[in-house]
């Protein structure tokens, strides 16, 4: 089949592009970045360089497409760009995915969403994704989509490195022994790429996780990681973390969608679908992810 990947080589999108052209599908990866061409075709996949603002580029990528993978990816850097709307900014991506699925034909969609897209309440940065799949929703009935739902990716906990090192602690507004579900990038590739060889039918949707862990479970299995098994996961207030990321520069109102998020996790307020859905746990588990994590600690 001919599958259209979004992401360019991101987290996902590599590992995905690989499983899916080892199955020995046609697979067209786009990416802002022409530098990534090379990396791209090495692969075996074509590259098709443009941007998801860019509803021509898409339409024309699109067409002919059996399966289109799309996901809305903004750089972690946005994060600290007090000019931009996160959330209305991947919002505005949706729509033009939809806009260029209309206009291509295509009839088939995975969508990447996220856990916390069954409301648009309590749920702070990850409201976006609640909006997407709203927008996503209006297409045709012709056109079917699975909309996947992983939970927190294991690469977010790189972020607990500064705080490591600074002050020998995991910082966040939540902690404690209540278990939640984390997930591996390759374990949703591999939910991703299982999806595209069954039917197509309606609107559907799928939890993804590999894991569930309690915060404290994770300070000591990083810590451990890292030669540092005494390490500890400090609960604060919802006020401090805001602080905490507004001081290192972070745009104000993306701060406050992230300890909103983060404050949805205490109780698993955020779960309440998950829970009501919950899925097969995949391969990787919290151990394996803390090698890297230990390579990137010490480097």
């Amino acid at each position: 089949m001919k599958i259209i990947v979004t992401g360019s080589l991101g987290n996902i999108s590599k590992p995905l592009t690989i499983e899916l052209l080892e199955k020995g599908h046609d697979v067209t990866v786009i990416s802002s970045n022409s530098e990534r061409k090379p990396a791209i075709e090495a692969l075996g996949a074509k590259a098709a360089i443009g941007t998801m603002e860019d509803i021509d580029f898409l339409t024309e990528t699109f067409k002919g497409a059996d399966i289109i993978y799309a996901m809305e990816a903004l750089n972690a850097g946005v994060f600290f760009n007090h000019e931009i709307d996160f959330i209305q900014a991947n919002i505005q991506i949706a729509k033009n995915y939809k806009e260029a699925i209309e206009k291509s034909g295509v009839k088939n969609i995975i969508h990447l969403s996220s856990i916390g897209a069954h409301t648009n309440e309590g749920n702070g940065i990850l409201k976006f994704h609640y909006e997407a799949e709203k927008v996503l929703n209006e297409l045709p009935n012709y056109v079917s989509i699975k909309f996947m739902r992983p939970v927190g990716f294991y690469y977010n906990m790189y972020a607990f490195i500064p705080t490591i090192k600074a002050q020998n602690a995991i910082i966040q507004n939540y902690g404690g022994d209540e278990k939640e579900p984390w997930v591996s990038p390759f374990d949703i590739a591999s939910v991703i790429a299982e999806e595209v060889e069954k039917p197509f039918k309606g609107r559907e949707i799928r939890y993804i996780a590999s894991e569930e862990i309690s915060p404290n479970e994770i300070a000591k299995t990083l810590g451990e990681a890292i030669g540092n098994p005494h390490l500890q996961w400090i609960t604060i207030l919802d006020e401090d973390l805001l602080n905490n990321l507004i001081n290192i520069g972070m745009n104000p109102e993306t701060a406050k969608g992230f300890v909103e998020m983060n404050k949805a996790r205490r109780g698993s307020v955020l779960y309440e679908d998950y829970y009501k859905n919950r899925p097969v746990l995949g391969k990787i588990k919290v151990k394996d992810f803390a090698e890297d994590f230990a390579k990137a600690y010490h480097n």
